[in-house]
C-alpha cells in the first residue's frame, strides 16, 4: 500500500496545516513517530483535534533519501514535491507573502523566508530545459484553480523574480 512521500518534517507539517478535520480545525498538535505498515516504513503523524476532540493521523512514505534540516523551513531536496503541486506551493506563497506583519520584523522575516521556499518547490516541478511548469505538475483542486486564474505566474522567469524578491525583503 502506497503512502505518500514527505520528503522532511517541515513538508509533512504543511500537508499537514493544509488539511484540517472535518470540523475546520487545523490546529492539532502533531506527534511524529517512525513505524511501518505492512512491512513498509512510514512516518506517523497523530493528535487530537482540539476542535472536536476527534483523533487524528496520517501516514507518510519515507523518501529514498532523507533532507536533513539545513535551515527553515526545509522542504525537501532538489526533486519536486509528491505531497503538494505547483499550484498549491504557489498558494502557499502567497498566502504567507499576503499575510507579512508591518510591525514584527523577525515574524516578517520568516513569513518572507517560507514564501521564497515555496516559490523555490514550484520552480522544482520545472523540466530541466523548460521554462515553465508544465501542466502536469497541477494535480489538485486548489493547484489547478491558482494556474487557472494566472497561468503566466508559472514561467521561469518571473518565478525567479518573485522568489529573488521575497528573498531579499526577508533580509531587510
Amino acid at each position: 500500500m502506497p503512502f505518500p512521500v514527505t520528503r522532511s518534517g517541515d513538508e509533512a507539517h504543511l500537508y499537514l496545516d493544509l488539511h484540517p478535520c472535518s470540523c475546520g480545525s487545523a490546529d492539532t498538535v502533531w506527534e511524529s513517530v517512525p513505524g511501518s505498515v505492512d512491512g513498509e516504513p512510514v512516518a506517523r503523524y497523530s493528535g487530537t483535534c482540539p476542535g472536536c476532540d476527534a483523533e487524528r493521523e496520517f501516514l507518510f512514505g519515507l523518501p529514498e533519501r532523507e533532507v536533513p534540516p539545513v535551515r527553515f523551513p526545509t522542504f525537501g531536496g532538489p526533486e519536486p514535491s509528491r505531497l503538494l503541486d505547483a499550484g498549491e506551493w504557489m498558494w502557499v506563497a502567497d498566502l504567507t507573502a499576503g499575510s507579512v506583519p508591518a510591525d514584527e520584523p523577525r515574524a516578517a522575516e520568516q513569513a518572507l523566508t517560507i514564501a521564497a521556499a515555496a516559490v523555490e518547490e514550484v520552480i522544482k516541478f520545472i523540466p530541466p530545459g523548460e521554462d515553465e511548469v508544465p501542466e502536469r505538475a497541477f494535480w489538485s483542486d486548489r493547484g489547478r484553480r491558482v494556474r487557472a486564474a494566472e497561468p503566466s505566474r508559472f514561467i521561469l522567469d518571473r518565478l525567479l523574480i518573485v522568489r529573488n524578491t521575497y528573498r531579499d525583503a526577508a533580509t531587510r
